[in-house]
């Protein structure tokens, strides 16, 4: 009998090969289609869908109700909140199939999409940038960018900790993580 090294809810379907690392916590209905390659050290809330064309790297966490299609790459440290969206076809019509249009959206690494937030295909979310809750990424978020609104616009700076940076971009956390002001001067 194999030994799986990833726990999986019985009522989760995992498809004949998907790649799962050690560690990864795959809760009540989800499904991971073949192909998906997963890290190690992951967290699938209830009822999540992972695309046959998706990677996901170390210690990411998704919350309940994220379908996270083929095309997306959450890197190490991302966190989804709860019914977050991604697309990966601009302009989705049901009688004209696209599947050969699929746009890639990558998530770098310790960034945070908030809940009911939408990130549209072909996009990228910043290393360690914050998108507010039900915002909708139309373009590509900075490195360290606070997002909100619709469509999303930075609205400041934010420490690889999480929290927002002040005006001299240095954070009060242990970090001392300090932005370049040359940086903050431009638009996200």
């Amino acid at each position: 009998m194999p030994t799986t090294k990833y726990l999986a809810h019985p009522t989760a379907i995992i498809d004949e090969g998907a790649e799962i690392g050690e560690g990864t916590r795959i809760w009540h209905f989800c499904h991971v289609m073949s192909g998906a390659r997963i890290g190690p050290r992951c967290s699938f809330g209830q009822n999540c869908y992972i695309g046959s064309r998706v990677t996901i790297g170390e210690n990411v966490k998704v919350q309940n109700n994220v379908s996270i299609y083929d095309g997306v790459v959450l890197e190490d440290d991302v966190f989804v909140g709860p019914s977050a969206v991604f697309t990966n076809v601009n302009n989705p019509r049901s009688a004209f199939p696209r599947k050969d249009e699929y746009r890639p959206t990558i998530v770098e690494a310790g960034a945070s999409i908030g809940a009911n937030a939408t990130v549209i295909c072909g996009n990228r979310v910043g290393r360690a940038a914050f998108v507010a809750a039900g915002a909708v990424v139309t373009k590509d978020v900075p490195p360290y960018a606070l997002v909100a609104g619709v469509p999303a616009v930075r609205i400041a700076w934010i420490c690889p900790c999480g929290l927002r940076l002040p005006e001299n971009g240095e954070c009060s956390c242990e970090l001392r993580f300090r932005l370049d002001p040359a940086e903050m001067t431009g638009e996200g």
